[in-house]
């Protein structure tokens, strides 16, 4: 049996604790789907959680955007089948829409 002193297992405690954090934000990342289809982002409106990811996979024949309003992002035309990640950092709320059909629209809300 090894013998440890008190200082060493107060060091140890103390790094195990500090790769908390870390550990938790790298664990609870996920990714979202939103399907552009029959002219209309699905969902139209969704929650995530900071450092989550948004998929945009267009299902439509017409090419489509995913374009903030804001100018925060902006997936660039994706044809029939095509696919554009982003992932969101800073909560707040991003109000989307397809730059070719205005009247298309979305939401994220990054909590």
């Amino acid at each position: 049996m090894t013998k440890i002193t008190r200082r060493q297992m107060l060091h140890r405690a103390a790094g195990s604790v500090a790769a908390l954090p870390v550990l938790a934000v790298a664990a609870r990342a996920a990714t979202h789907q939103v399907s552009i289809q029959g002219f209309a982002f699905s969902p139209a409106s969704i929650t995530i959680a900071a450092g989550d990811t948004v998929v945009f996979t267009n299902a439509d024949n017409a090419p489509h955007t995913a374009t903030a309003d804001s100018g925060a992002f902006d997936t660039g035309r994706l044809g029939r089948d095509a696919s554009a990640q982003l992932t969101f950092s800073n909560p707040g709320t991003y109000t989307y829409f397809c730059n070719f059909h205005r009247n298309m629209k979305g939401s994220i809300t990054v909590a």
